[in-house]
Parts: structure tokens; sequence; C-alpha cells
């Protein structure tokens, strides 16, 4: 009985708005990933794609957590107890990445001077210009870009390792059909 009712919990689907900005927001992820420069030559040649990409993310987490509070998501806690503790974590952590790094970007390129600009709109400097190196929050925007990416892999896996060895229909869940 307690097997039937996780099943039929775990099946209840995102909404239609959510797996949307889902694969959207991991696409941009990835996209702002692979269009990353690093060093102060992006002050001569901006990387305007990857900062688009970034704070697309970051328009991106405004309506996901508005429609997750809302109740576009269904439960995450499958099993309860330590499992369900660790897929709260793991989302919370994933949304914290999602909010900080384009903001420690955003804040990055401003320290270099380098003008960002959100799909043409320009945007305004959110921090001094410095001479030298910009700092450790741009070392962190650096280092935290793959962390995010991890984090994303891992993510992926336990959906997979839901789907095939707990068979609780998790893919179903975010696919979109």
């Amino acid at each position: 009985m307690q097997e039937e009712r996780v099943r039929t919990r775990n099946s209840a689907r995102y909404s239609k708005s959510m797996i949307v900005i889902h694969w959207v927001t991991a696409l941009a992820v990835l996209g702002a990933w692979l269009t990353s420069e690093g060093g102060r030559d992006i002050a001569e040649d901006p990387p305007l794609l990857h900062f688009s990409l970034g704070l697309a993310v970051l328009v991106l987490v405004v309506p996901r957590l508005i429609l997750r509070l809302a109740g576009g998501a269904p439960d995450v806690e499958p099993q309860g107890g330590w499992l369900g503790a660790t897929a709260r974590a793991g989302h919370a952590v994933l949304y914290l990445f999602l909010i900080v790094l384009p903001l420690t970007g955003w804040y990055a390129a401003s320290r270099m001077g380098v003008p960002v600009s959100f799909f043409g709109l320009h945007l305004p400097a959110i921090a001094e210009q410095v001479q030298g190196q910009p700092g450790l929050i741009a070392d962190l925007h650096e280092n935290g870009g793959t962390v995010i990416l991890y984090l994303a892999g891992l993510h992926a896996l336990m959906a997979i390792w839901h789907q095939f060895v707990l068979r609780d229909g998790t893919l179903q869940r975010m696919s979109p059909r």
C-alpha cells in the first residue's frame, strides 16, 4: 500500500510552464558555460551571448520560483526521510546557483569595466570599475560555472536513478511531451 501511494504521488507531473522553464533554463546554463571566456581580454571583446544567456537564467528563476510556490511543482519528497531531505537540499543549492552565478558575473563584468547587455538591452554597472584583477567574486563566478554543471549532472543522474532503480516515474514528471 505504501509503495503504491508513493508511485501515485510521484507520477504527478510538473505544470507545462514549469517544464518549459526547466528545459529553457537548462539550455541557457549550458549555453552560458559554452560561451564563457575568462581574463581581462573580455574588456576588448565582451562575450555578449554569454552575458545574455547568463542573465536569462536569472530572469527565468523569478517565474520558476513563483510557479513552484503556486503549486506548479509536485511534491519533491518521494520517500521522506533522508532521501526527501537530500532532494530538497539539492534543489535549494541549484536554485542558489541559478541566482548567484548571473549576479556574480554581472558584478565581475562591472568591476572590469565591461558593459553588460541582455539581448541588446544595456544594463548599468552594479560595482565600481577597478584596475587590475576584478577580485574574489570573479573567481567564484568562474569556478561556480563549472560547479553548476556538476550539480546539474548529478541532478540528471538522480532523476535517472529514480526512474530506473526506484521506478517511480520521475523522468515522466518533467518530460516535455
